[in-house]
Parts: C-alpha cells; sequence; structure tokens
C-alpha cells in the first residue's frame, strides 16, 4: 500500500550487483595477484640474464690491467659492482641500495638483484649488483577494464530481472491501492452522514448519552480513517508546511477528543507557558497530535486526566502528553508497526508507526518515559528552527524568527 516499487527495485539492485560483484571479482582479485607475482618472476628471471650477459662479459675481458673495460649498459636497466662494504667500485645505479645481502629485492618501483661474487676475480668487487623499474599501470587498467564490465552487466541484469519480477505485484499493489481508495471514500460519506445527523438530533432533543457514544465512536473512525489515508499517500504526496498556532491547534484538538475521553470519565487538561508559531505541515501535525492522544485516552484508567503541556526550553519546544493508565512493558517497540502491547484494545497498532515516521522526517526528537501501572509520558522536541514566533506567555518575552 506504501510500497515504492522503484525505490524497491533500486535498492534491490545495488544489494544484488554488491553481492554477486564480490563473488564474481574474488577469483579476478586472485587471477591479479598471480599475474603480478608471474611479472616479479620474469622481472627477476631478467635480471639474472643481465647479470649472466655481465659476468660472461667480464670473463671473457679477463686479467688485463693495461686495457678499459667497457661496462655493458642496457636501456632499462642499471648495474654495478661493490666491493664487501658496499662501496662502489663502478656503478651506474644511483639511488641508494635496499640491502647488502644478497638477493632480489622490491623498493616501490624499483627491484634489485644482488649477487654475490668470487673473491677478488673481478676487479676486486664482491657484488653485483642490477637495478629495474617495474610496472603493472597495464595489470591495473585490465582488471578495472574488466571489473567495470561485470558490474555494469551485473547491475543492468539485476535492474531488468527484479523490474521484471516486481511487475506482477505493482499491478497487485495499485489494484488494491484503487481498492482501498475507493473503500475509503465509501466510509467516509456514512461517517459524515451520521456525524452531521447526530449534531441535528443534539441541537433539537438536547444531548443524549447514547448519541454521545454514537458520535464517540465515529470520531474514533475518522481517526483510524485519516491514519490509513495518510498511509495510502506517504512517499505519493508532498506535504507542504505552513504556518500553524500550536497552542491553538492543540486546543481544537483536545475539544475534538473530548467527547472520547468522557465516556471513561477522563478529563483533559493544556498548560503552556508560551505562545508559539511554528512552521510544520497540518496533516503531520494532527496524525502525530491524535495518535499520541488517542493512544493516551485508550491506556488511561477510568476516572483520570491526561495532561498535555507545551514549555520553552533551550533548543525549541517541548510538547508532552501524560497520562496515568497501565503503563508500557517496551518503549523501544511502541513505535513498530502493527505492535500493540494490550490485543483486546481497538486498533490496527499503525498510528505511533505513523508518528515514528513523521518524527524521523522532520528531526524531531521523541522522549518515551513509562512505568508499568503508572502511565507513561511522551515528549517531543521541536527544534527552534521550526519555530516562527513565540511569546513566553509568563513574561511577555517575544521572539520573531528571521528569514
Amino acid at each position: 500500500m506504501i510500497v515504492d516499487e522503484q525505490k524497491f527495485v533500486r535498492k534491490y539492485t545495488l544489494i544484488y550487483t554488491f553481492i554477486i560483484s564480490f563473488i564474481l571479482l574474488s577469483p579476478l582479485y586472485l587471477y591479479v595477484d598471480y599475474r603480478m607475482n608471474l611479472q616479479e618472476i620474469k622481472k627477476e628471471m631478467e635480471l639474472k640474464s643481465i647479470q649472466s650477459h655481465i659476468i660472461n662479459t667480464m670473463d671473457n675481458f679477463g686479467n688485463h690491467p693495461d686495457k678499459t673495460f667497457n661496462f655493458p649498459s642496457f636501456t632499462s636497466t642499471k648495474s654495478g659492482l661493490y666491493k664487501h662494504n658496499f662501496s662502489p667500485v663502478y656503478t651506474q645505479i644511483i639511488s641508494e641500495l635496499p640491502s647488502f645481502t644478497k638477493g632480489y629485492f622490491k623498493t616501490n618501483s624499483k627491484r634489485y638483484l644482488i649477487t654475490a661474487l668470487p673473491f677478488n676475480k673481478y676487479f676486486f668487487a664482491n657484488y653485483l649488483v642490477t637495478e629495474s623499474e617495474i610496472s603493472f599501470t597495464h595489470l591495473f587498467l585490465e582488471a578495472s577494464f574488466i571489473a567495470f564490465g561485470i558490474i555494469l552487466l551485473i547491475l543492468l541484469l539485476s535492474f531488468y530481472i527484479l523490474n521484471s519480477f516486481s511487475r506482477p505485484f505493482k499491478r497487485v499493489n495499485e489494484k488494491l491501492d484503487d481498492f482501498i481508495k475507493e473503500s475509503m471514500h465509501e466510509i467516509n460519506t456514512p461517517l459524515s452522514i451520521i456525524n452531521v445527523n447526530v449534531d441535528l438530533f443534539n441541537e433539537i432533543h438536547g444531548k443524549n448519552k447514547y448519541f454521545n457514544r454514537i458520535k464517540s465512536a465515529t470520531k474514533l473512525l475518522a481517526t483510524i480513517y485519516n491514519d490509513m489515508d495518510y498511509l495510502i499517500k506517504q512517499n505519493r504526496v508532498e506535504y507542504e508546511n505552513e504556518t500553524i498556532n500550536l497552542n491553538t491547534y492543540l486546543h481544537d484538538r483536545i475539544l475534538y477528543f473530548e467527547l472520547i475521553a468522557q465516556l471513561k470519565n477522563i478529563s483533559l487538561s493544556l498548560e503552556s507557558t508560551v505562545n508559539v508559531t511554528i512552521d510544520f505541515n497540518t496533516t503531520k501535525l494532527q496524525r502525530l497530535i491524535d495518535n499520541t492522544l488517542s493512544n493516551a485516552i485508550k491506556y488511561s484508567n477510568k476516572n483520570t486526566q491526561v495532561e498535555v503541556s507545551l514549555k520553552k526550553v533551550d533548543t525549541g519546544i517541548e510538547l508532552t502528553f501524560k497520562d496515568y493508565g497501565q503503563g508500557i512493558k517496551n518503549p523501544k517497540k511502541i513505535l513498530e508497526r502493527y505492535y500493540r502491547e494490550d490485543s483486546y484494545k481497538s486498533g490496527f497498532g499503525i498510528g505511533m508507526c505513523i508518528v515514528k515516521s513523521i518524527i524521523d522526517e522532520e528531526d524531531i526528537d521523541l522522549v518515551i518515559e513509562s512505568e508499568l501501572g503508572e502511565g507513561s509520558t511522551f515528549t517531543y522536541l521541536f527544534h527552534s528552527t521550526m519555530i516562527v514566533k513565540m511569546t513566553d506567555q509568563n513574561n511577555g518575552l517575544h521572539l520573531q524568527k528571521l528569514d
């Protein structure tokens, strides 16, 4: 009823793409690692081949102190002869050697092969060192193109499959929405007729306790109707903010629920130390107040009261609903959809879930305090950014929101 099919498809497309890509790219990682190790082996073999060529050249030159030996040079490789303490006899290498022991060494993009030479055989040198550059850029580019192709293919396939999969459910969802909308319209019409006729009867014949009960029942039905209507329109209708006097609005909603509270002999009170105007949406504010107030009355003990208070705090305005009822066993679960602590009470368990969605959207803080057998307190904090105008009713302090 409130599922956004496109959002669902996008969300799970990304999830499936991530999972499948992770599975498929793991072998790619192993392949890249294998190619890098293979390239390292090739580079080591290349350096050994170069050193073998240098040694053969020195062997062919022999011991001729009166002649000049032309040390072999290569385009991408540098070499040098070093004494036992690694002082150079002759070298083409400029950078500092990574080690003073024989073997194959890695330093950033440079690779070194250090080989021990026979004592005093080659120009009194003890070590032959060869340096070369190595690059994995082409390997990483190749792997990146493969990974990009895999991810893109999985993304497109996942989107297509999930979109096709969700199409029948989307049609069912649309039909269900149409059915609920028509049903809601059919419910609203008789409710309005009942309310009008009860009011006319009371004007003509005076108030009657039985008709008051009928009136209270229609108000409860109207609250459920408004919740269902909000759920249908949620995520599909853009609710625009307007300037609302919170004191007046609270007073009107309390008057609306007064007749319902009277059935349990519960008194409703409103205490306010400030007169505040906020920038908020009327529909969302009504759902927040009505659901909280309705629950407070529903779970209050008979012959008690529900206290509503409005006061200024440092960070904004606190709106508090306090009842003296059975309390809440699991305050954290009370905001979950369809959760009801007392299955014998009326309702569907969606009211406080709607409240949760509203306070999350509007960045309103909610603190729930409850004690079993004593009652519950719901405190909403409307931050100062929502306040348009505020007057302290005790000392006449006036605050105006600046644009």
